[in-house]
């Protein structure tokens, strides 16, 4: 959920949610590799029952990584991608039941923040390939002009892999259902572990976002009368909103993996040939020292240094509902506690500092406290209201607008003490800045003159470089933020003074190539403002996927609604952090002082200042959002077309009159959009090559009915942030029914294969051929043709629902990677020992 640093926020103010998570990995004895018996007891101390994994999450990072080089194909990223699978199922090792979502078809309440990303993805794709281009043109004419050879080398050229492939009806996304189902039918012929365990695949055809899909599943079988109501659930992911959804769940046991994106790779590691901490054996520059290793140290280290994995760590719902259930208790409320009901209030409060479908509000930021806020609000209001905010996934309008007036009468004093707050931040910043430039200044004069027979020349290098606005500091200070910013500084006005060669550049590239990594990016100006995620203890993302960027998304502490200037409409320039001086952009809306809102709604919704009626519109479409987000969580998608027609959210005091609305009137369901209708709606034409050809030409066409829905250039409102990736992409939003009647002409030019891949698919259950579900299956709808068969939970331990014959699956035939599988010795082509099927459990979301 896009509530930034909602999941920090949330280990800091309740530390007992969060342990790490204990990771068995393959060991090392003499030349052989001993590998992990994962049908043994799980090494955390308890066992689950069911795992759930949101796919998106696995095949971003997997697909192109930010730590390591890229795959070089297709199928080295399904490689990874079973690679990284299995790790997480080797941590939970789930006894009943594996289910793995991938993202369809969106809501298109999502489907603008999609929209939004890739455009961004594809500028950012678009630049760097530029990048790459320019440098060899200056490389050729270096050759030239010295009469050498023009003969560049190719990967210099070779384009980024786009990353908005990953979005239903692409190829890719065919492909990767393909793969996984394959992938689990090796698992189930050739793991143990696998025997008793059934997987469900709801793959990019099957409409709705993975972590939705999951949560209609664990609802239907909770609804069903046989439901064990101490099944122990585990879901993976890095979205924060994982939390709210299993929260909403209502289940007693249940836990939320991921990775510790915080954890420092190499501060803790201790070496095991010098015994010093911060690095490994592998990397020690201290041979001397060298120590003998025991057995088990040796084998500890192989693991190591072999994988060099990430941690993984556990956030466990059921104590945070203990904290919670305290919390939400107070002496002042004037009806029954229920803990059930409380939870889905704070679930709700916590939609209005921020969520995937609706901008936050500008007088609720996460680390204002925001959410203490609002809870401390809805703990005074407990006395006047009679019952909880909400009940069976609807809010009481009426005590919504009690909330909203209440948190309207703070909202003025709210801007006016983070306006304080800033400014002696800053303030405190640029004390800090200034002693630390003398100290350094000080500190290498005095290095400098002190040396032996080096004096005299250290003196003149250090007045040249004081004299260039160079500071120098000590090595063992780096990881103060200072410094790090006085070092950013160095670099810069080094490469101001001396320019380096094309060939100097382009070997950067290649190393950059080599280590996929991404191209060097230009260094702030010394002037420059530093940046705010050295506070907040998180890193600026650099292509990072879906999940990443939704944990470490708007990570600065900007003034929501601050009117900081719109970034250029230049491609170049509107994906670069904005320069700027030593003092903050100018602020035109100014929300500490009086009239902020006129001036809000002047320069954001380009309305008259005076119109009042146009703001109370505003927030009633915004509260018509918090309705449709909560019926999202608690009970599914309410509507398929709603979605929210602004950019920017509307002032707390602008909420008047809701009592009159009734949630349960809201919304008509719809219908999704069909895959390629989705990727006309986010794609933008730069990544036209993922969308069949017949359609293409209504992204490039200057006549195109509907091409002004694909703009190569978009403004960019920083809106109070410091850089553009934080800020907000104004682009225009979809008009359905234009965008479904330019495409209706290019449907016939189809081909059956990009037909089948637009069409709507359903699960797929599978297990294994020792599975007690087998017989009975194999019974039913091979051997007598049935074209459906309930299943029996008794035999299927616990699952419920309806399944059909799979079309492409046949008994006891051969698996072969559906992917080139040329040079890849993991897989051998074997007897598929497993069953698929057509799923008909998670009929919620049957459209």
């Amino acid at each position: 959920m896009g509530v930034p640093a909602m999941f920090r926020w949330l280990s800091q103010k309740y530390p007992k949610i969060v342990s790490s998570v204990h990771e068995e990995l393959p060991k090392k004895v003499g030349d052989a590799v001993i590998p992990v018996d994962r049908t043994g007891p799980n090494p955390n101390g308890e066992e689950f029952d069911n795992l759930y994994l949101d796919m998106n999450g696995i095949v971003h990072p997997c697909s192109h990584p930010e730590d390591k080089p890229a795959p070089k194909t297709e199928a080295d990223m399904m490689m990874a991608i079973f690679e990284y699978t299995d790790r997480v199922l080797g941590m939970v090792r789930p006894r009943k039941l594996l289910y793995m979502a991938v993202d369809g078809v969106a809501p298109r309440a999502k489907m603008n923040q999609q929209r939004s990303r890739r455009f961004r993805a594809a500028r950012e794709a678009k630049e760097k390939d530029e990048e790459r281009a320019e440098f060899q043109k200056i490389l050729n004419s270096q050759k030239a002009n010295r009469g050498e050879d023009i003969n560049t080398l190719e990967e210099v050229m070779e384009k980024t892999w786009d990353s908005n492939a990953i979005t239903p009806g692409t190829p890719f996304m065919h492909l990767l259902a393909e793969s996984l189902q394959y992938w689990c039918a090796y698992k189930f012929t050739t793991d143990p572990s696998w025997k008793d365990m059934k997987v469900i695949i709801s793959d990019a055809s099957v409409p709705g976002e993975g972590e939705h899909k999951i949560m209609n599943f664990i609802r239907s079988q909770r609804a069903m009368p046989t439901h064990d109501p101490n099944t122990s659930h585990v879901i993976y992911g890095l979205d924060a909103d994982l939390i709210m959804l299993s929260l909403a769940t209502h289940e007693p046991y249940f836990k939320v993996l991921r990775e510790d994106v915080f954890y420092d790779s190499g501060k803790d590691k201790v070496c095991t040939r010098c015994g010093r901490k911060g690095h490994i054996r592998t990397n020690c520059e201290f041979p001397e020292e060298e120590k003998k290793l025991t057995e088990e140290e040796a084998a500890e280290e192989w693991a190591t240094s072999e994988h060099q994995l990430k941690p993984f760590i556990w956030l466990h719902t059921n104590i945070l509902r203990e904290y919670l259930a305290v919390e939400m208790d107070t002496p002042k409320r004037s009806f029954k506690y229920d803990l059930e009901r409380s939870l889905d209030d704070w679930v709700f409060m916590c939609f209005f500092v921020g969520n995937d479908f609706l901008p936050h509000l500008p007088s609720l930021e996460i680390r204002d406290q925001g959410i203490d806020l609002l809870i401390s609000i809805w703990r005074d209001l407990a006395a006047e209201m009679d019952d909880y905010v909400t009940k069976d996934g609807y809010p009481d309008m009426r005590r919504v607008q009690q909330i909203m007036s209440a948190l309207a009468i703070r909202e003025a004093g709210i801007f006016k003490k983070r306006k304080e707050v800033s400014d002696r931040q800053a303030a405190n910043r640029a004390r800090r800045e200034a002693q630390s430039n003398s100290h350094k200044r000080q500190r290498t004069d005095n290095d400098a003159l002190s040396a032996p027979g080096f004096s005299k020349r250290a003196k003149e290098t250090t007045d040249t470089y004081t004299s260039a606005g160079i500071v120098f500091f000590d090595p063992k200070d780096a990881q103060s933020k200072e410094v790090r910013d006085v070092h950013k500084d160095i670099m810069h006005t080094r490469d101001s003074q001396s320019n380096k060669s094309a060939a100097a550049r382009l070997k950067e590239l290649m190393k950059a190539k080599a280590d996929g990594t991404s191209l060097p990016e230009p260094e702030p100006t010394p002037d420059s403002e530093p940046t705010s995620e050295a506070a907040s203890g998180a890193e600026t993302p650099v292509h990072l996927g879906k999940r990443k960027l939704d944990e470490v998304e708007d990570l600065d502490n900007g003034t929501p609604g601050r009117n900081t200037p719109v970034v250029p409409q230049s491609p170049t320039q509107a994906a670069q952090p904005p320069k700027k001086d030593d003092s903050p952009p100018e602020d035109t809306i100014m929300l500490w002082e009086d009239g902020y809102e006129e001036r809000y709604y002047e320069q954001k919704f380009h309305v008259a200042p005076n119109d009042i009626a146009f703001r109370n519109k505003v927030a009633r479409q915004y509260a018509e959002g918090l309705c449709w987000v909560l019926a999202y969580y608690m009970q599914g998608c309410p509507s398929w077309t709603w979605y929210f027609p602004h950019h920017y959210a509307p002032f707390a005091a602008d909420f008047v009159g809701l009592e009159d609305m009734d949630p349960r009137k809201l919304f008509e369901k719809g219908v999704p959009f069909h895959p390629y209708e989705q990727l006309m709606g986010v794609l933008p034409a730069a990544s036209n090559h993922a969308i069949p050809e017949p359609f293409r030409i209504l992204m490039e066409d200057p006549k195109s009915s509907i091409i002004d829905f694909y703009p190569e250039d978009f403004p960019i409102d920083l809106n109070g942030k410091k850089f553009a990736w934080q800020g907000v992409a104004v682009l225009p939003f979809i008009d359905e029914k234009r965008l479904l009647e330019a495409m209706g002409t290019k449907y016939p030019e189809l081909s059956d294969d990009e037909r089948k891949r637009n069409e709507f698919g359903k699960e797929t259950l599978m297990f294994s051929q020792e599975s007690g579900l087998f017989e009975d299956v194999e019974k039913a709808l091979y051997r007598k043709g049935q074209q459906k068969h309930k299943i029996d939970p008794a035999k299927s331990r616990a699952l419920h629902g309806d399944i059909e014959p799979h079309d492409l699956f046949v008994l006891d035939s051969q698996l072969v990677p559906p992917f080139d599988a040329a040079g890849i010795t993991d897989f051998e082509v074997t007897q598929d020992r497993s069953m698929r099927n057509v799923s008909m459990i998670n009929k919620s979301i049957r459209v």
